[in-house]
C-alpha cells in the first residue's frame, strides 16, 4: 500500500511530489548500483521483479508532464507519475462493484445439476460409446479360419447343448470380426440346432439372412425348418409359418425328399390334426416315396392328438402297418402305450364295427379297381422285395368313417355269422360264451387287437372302455403286450415299463409284477419309474404303500427328488401327514417347491382346515418359496366366503377361522416373492460371459403369435 501512496503523490501537481522524489534519490542509487532484490519490506509484499525494475528506471529519468500520466496506465517506464497495476485493479474493482448483477439479471433459465442427473448423463455417454464401438467391430488378430472350420465348431457346440455359444461364435467371431462369407452348411447346422430346441424365431431369421446372401437352401435346411415348427412351444404360430413355407416350396415346384416329408409329417402331427397329417401321408405316396415304420410313427403321433378317438385311430394305423409287412419298433410300441394312456376309444359301436369286423367284410370299403391309389413299398429292415399295395382311400374311409356308415353291414356276411347282434342282452345272459367286452375285462379271455387276425367269436362288441387299464386289456394286458414285443424281437426299455406302470390297473397283480418284469428283462430302473408307482398309490389313498417304495429306492441306489416328495404329498390328506412330510424334507436338507405346497394346500382346501392352511403358509414363508399362479388361485378361492353364508344369523366357528385366515393371508401376500416363468428361449438369448461384448442382446418378445 506504500507504493500506491507513493504513486498518488507523484501524480499530484503540487511540489510535494518533487521533494519526496529527491528524498528517494539515495534509494534510487542503491537499486541502480546492483541491489536487484530491493528492500525487505518490498520483498515480503512480493513487489519485486520487472515492475520494480521498470519503476527504478523511471526514477532515473527527469520528471515529465503529469498531464498525460493518467491516460497511459500500462507503461510505468514512460511516465513517472503512472499508477501501478495493483492500483488499476483496485480502481476497476471499485468501478465494477455492484454491476455484476447486470449479467445475470437478464437470464431466464438456469442449469441445475444433481447426482442423479449426472449419473444419467454419464450413462447416456457410455451407451453412445458402446454403440460406436459396436458399429466399428474389432479387427481380428488371431489366425484366419475357414467357413468349414466354423461349421464343425458349431456342430460340436450344438451336440454339447451349447446353442447360445454356437450362435455367438457364428454371428460375432465369424461375421463381425473375421468378416467371412458364410456357406449354406453354416446356416443349416444352426437352423438344425434351433430346430431341436424349438427356437422358431431365430431359425427363420437365419433362413431369411441366408436368402439375402443369395445362398441356396438344401433339403436339410427345409427339414430343419419343419422340425423347428414341430418343436415350437407355440403351435398356432408354428403351423402358420410351416404352411407358408410349404406354399413357397409348392410355388417353386420344389420336390421334397423322404426326410423332409417326415419332418412335415411331424409338424402336422404336433401342430395340426390327424386329417392334415393324413393329407401329407397321401402326398408322400403319390410322390413315390417309400413308406417305412418311421412314417407310421408320425401317423401315430397324429392319432394321439385326438383325445376322444385317438386310441381307435392308433389301432387302425397299427393294423395298416402290419398289413404292409412293416415291423414295428420299440418307439411305436411306446406310442401305442401313450395312446392307451391319453386317448379314448370313441363311440363303442363304431369301434366294434371297425375293429371287430372280419377281414372279408373290409373288402367292401376298398375303392374300385380303377380308382385305387397305392405304392409298392419294400419291407423295412429285410428289403427282400416283399411288397403290398396301400389303399389310401380305404384307410381314409376307415379313419374318418361316420357312425351312420360304420353301422351299415352287408347282408350275406351277416347271415353267415352267428346273429349275436340281434338280441345281445338275451344271448349274453343265456350263453356266457357270447359276452361283450366290458370295462372290467375277463382275465380268462385272451383278446389282443394288436394281432393282425380274426377276433375270437366270443367277443361281440366293446362295452364301456374308459380307463387306461381297459384300453391296455384290449392290447392283451401286461403279459400280452410284452409277448407281442417279443414276437417282433424287441425288449422293453425303462420308458416302456414306465408307460406300463401308468396304464396298468392300480392295485392289480400286474402292477405288483412290474418290479419282477424289470429285473427279468435286466432293465435299470430310474427315479421316474418309482415316482409313477408312488403317484398311483398316493392317488388311491395308500400313503403307507407309497412310503414303502422308499426303501426299495435306497436299496437300488436311487436318490429321491422333489417329484418323489410331491407324489407323497398327494396322499397326505391329514394335517399330521403333511407337516411330517415337510419336517422330513427339512431333515433331508431339501427345500419344498411351489408344487409340493400347492398339493398340500389342495388337501387342506378339500377339508376346509384353515388352521392347517395357515401352518402351510407359515412354512412356505419361512423357506422363502416363490409363489406361482396356481397357489394364488387356490388361496383366493379359500379366502372367499361361502355363497350362502350369513354372519348375522349367529356365531359360527367357521366364520372365526376364515376371518383369521383372511387376515393372515393379506399380510402374507405383502412379504412373499412371486415366481417368474422364464421364457422358453431365454437361455438361448443370453449373451455369453467373457470378452464377447460385441454381440447385442436380443429383444425379449413373446415370439411369433404368442401363446
Amino acid at each position: 500500500m506504500d507504493l500506491m501512496r507513493l504513486a498518488r503523490l507523484l501524480s499530484s501537481p503540487r511540489p510535494m511530489g518533487l521533494s519526496v522524489l529527491q528524498r528517494l534519490d539515495p534509494l534510487r542509487a542503491r537499486w541502480a548500483g546492483g541491489d536487484r532484490e530491493g528492500p525487505a519490506w518490498l520483498r515480503t509484499m512480493g513487489l519485486i521483479g520487472p515492475m520494480l525494475a521498470a519503476f527504478s528506471s523511471s526514477l532515473s529519468q527527469p520528471p515529465l508532464s503529469l498531464k498525460g500520466s493518467q491516460k497511459n496506465t500500462h507503461n510505468l517506464s514512460s511516465d513517472l507519475s503512472q499508477p501501478s497495476p495493483m492500483a488499476n485493479l483496485e480502481e476497476e474493482e471499485e468501478e465494477s462493484f455492484g454491476t455484476l448483477s447486470d449479467k445475470y439479471s437478464s437470464r431466464r433459465m438456469f442449469r441445475k445439476s444433481t447426482a442423479q442427473l449426472y449419473n444419467l448423463r454419464l450413462r447416456e455417454q457410455n451407451v453412445k460409446e458402446d454403440e460406436e464401438s459396436e458399429l466399428e467391430p474389432k479387427s481380428w488378430q488371431g489366425r484366419r479360419n475357414t467357413p468349414y472350420w466354423y461349421f464343425f465348431q458349431c456342430k460340436h457346440l450344438i451336440k454339447e447343448g451349447k446353442l447360445a455359444e454356437a450362435l455367438d461364435l457364428f454371428e460375432r467371431q465369424m461375421l463381425k470380426e473375421e468378416r467371412l462369407q458364410p456357406l449354406e452348411c453354416n446356416y443349416t447346422v444352426l437352423i438344425g440346432g434351433c430346430g431341436r430346441a424349438g427356437y422358431l424365431k431365430k431359425a427363420f431369421k437365419l433362413y431369411n439372412d441366408m436368402k439375402k446372401r443369395e445362398l441356396e437352401p438344401s433339403d436339410a435346411t427345409y427339414t430343419a425348418l419343419f422340425n423347428v415348427c414341430a418343436e415350437s412351444p407355440w403351435k398356432d404360430s408354428a403351423l402358420q409359418s410351416a404352411l407358408k413355407l410349404r406354399q413357397q416350396l409348392q410355388a417353386r415346384n420344389f420336390q421334397l425328399n423322404l426326410k423332409t416329408y417326415h419332418a412335415l409329417l411331424k409338424m402336422t402331427a404336433m401342430c395340426a390334426d390327424l386329417r392334415m397329417c393324413f393329407d401329407v401321408f397321401k402326398e408322400m405316396v403319390h410322390k413315390g416315396h417309400a413308406i417305412t415304420e418311421k412314417t407310421f410313427s408320425f401317423l401315430l403321433m397324429g392319432c394321439i392328438q385326438d383325445k376322444k378317438t385317438g386310441f381307435r385311430h392308433a389301432l387302425q394305423v397299427w393294423r395298416q402297418m402290419l398289413s404292409l409287412g412293416l415291423q414295428p419298433s420299440r418307439h411305436i410300441y411306446n406310442l401305442m402305450l401313450g395312446a392307451a394312456r391319453d386317448c379314448g376309444l370313441g363311440d363303442p359301436e363304431v369301434a366294434s364295427a371297425l375293429l371287430l369286423r372280419p377281414r372279408e367284410e373290409m373288402v367292401l370299403l376298398q375303392p374300385p379297381a380303377g380308382r385305387q391309389w397305392g405304392k409298392r413299398t419294400a419291407r423295412a429292415g429285410t428289403r427282400d422285395g416283399m411288397s403290398a399295395r396301400l389303399h389310401l382311400e380305404t384307410l381314409e374311409k376307415q379313419l374318418f368313417l361316420e357312425p351312420s356308415r360304420a353301422l351299415e353291414r352287408p347282408q350275406q356276411p351277416q347271415e353267415a355269422r352267428v346273429s349275436s347282434k340281434a338280441q345281445p342282452e338275451v344271448e349274453t345272459k343265456v350263453d356266457p360264451d357270447n359276452m361283450a367286452l366290458a370295462s372290467v375285462p375277463p382275465w380268462g379271455l385272451e383278446v389282443n387287437l394288436l394281432t393282425l387276425g380274426t377276433v375270437p367269436p366270443a367277443v361281440v362288441s366293446f362295452g364301456t372302455v374308459t380307463t387306461p387299464a381297459d384300453r391296455l386289456a384290449l392290447m392283451g394286458g401286461l403279459e400280452g403286450f410284452l409277448s407281442k414285443m417279443a414276437e417282433h424281437g424287441l425288449r422293453p426299455d425303462i420308458k416302456t415299463l414306465t408307460l406300463l406302470a401308468e396304464v396298468v390297473d392300480p392295485g392289480s397283480p400286474a402292477e405288483s409284477s412290474l418290479l419282477t418284469v424289470l429285473d427279468s428283462h435286466q432293465v435299470e430302473a430310474d427315479v421316474t419309474f418309482f415316482n409313477t408307482l408312488m403317484r398311483k398309490k398316493s392317488k388311491q389313498g395308500d400313503l403307507e404303500g407309497a412310503k414303502a417304495l422308499l426303501p426299495v429306492l435306497a436299496k437300488r441306489g436311487i436318490v429321491p427328488n422333489l417329484q418323489t416328495f410331491c407324489n407323497l404329498a398327494i396322499g397326505c390328506h391329514r394335517p399330521g401327514d403333511g407337516l411330517q412330510l415337510l419336517a422330513d424334507m427339512k431333515k433331508s436338507q431339501m427345500t419344498p417347491n411351489a408344487h409340493i405346497y400347492s398339493t398340500l394346500i389342495n388337501a387342506a382346501l378339500k377339508k376346509l382346515d384353515y388352521t392347517y392352511l395357515i401352518s402351510i403358509l407359515k412354512d412356505m414363508k419361512q423357506n422363502r418359496v416363490r409363489v406361482n399362479e396356481v397357489v394364488i388361485r387356490q388361496l383366493e378361492f379359500a379366502a372367499q366366503y361361502p355363497p350362502t353364508f350369513d354372519r348375522y344369523k349367529g356365531k359360527n366357528t367357521y366364520l372365526e377361522k376364515i376371518d383369521g385366515f383372511r387376515a393372515y393371508y393379506k399380510q402374507w401376500l405383502k412379504v412373499m416373492p412371486a415366481e417368474e416363468i422364464p421364457h422358453p428361449w431365454q437361455k438361448f438369448r443370453t449373451k455369453p460371459k467373457g470378452d464377447q461384448d460385441t454381440v447385442p442382446k436380443a429383444d425379449m418378445d413373446r415370439g411369433l403369435g404368442g401363446r
